[in-house]
């Protein structure tokens, strides 16, 4: 990821788990870019976080016999 943003360890929010937040309410006034965006940043830190590093395709190669001609 070209610009990747440092997470900020240091806000901390303390919530009564009675007390339900609107999420949604939020989600929806954000445009769908920032709404991508932000999924795309926390998909890479699920990634990060379960198998240590970015993903990537895997190489495949195949070895084929071919007649001589």
């Amino acid at each position: 990821m070209e610009d990747e943003e440092k997470v900020d360890r240091t806000v901390v929010r303390i919530l009564d788990l009675k007390t339900k937040e609107n999420d949604f309410a939020f989600w929806q006034t954000q445009t769908y870019e920032q709404r991508l965006e932000a999924l795309e940043k926390m998909r890479l830190q699920y990634i990060l976080w379960k198998y240590g590093s970015e993903q990537r395709l895997q190489r495949v190669l195949r070895i084929v016999d071919r007649p001589q001609r």
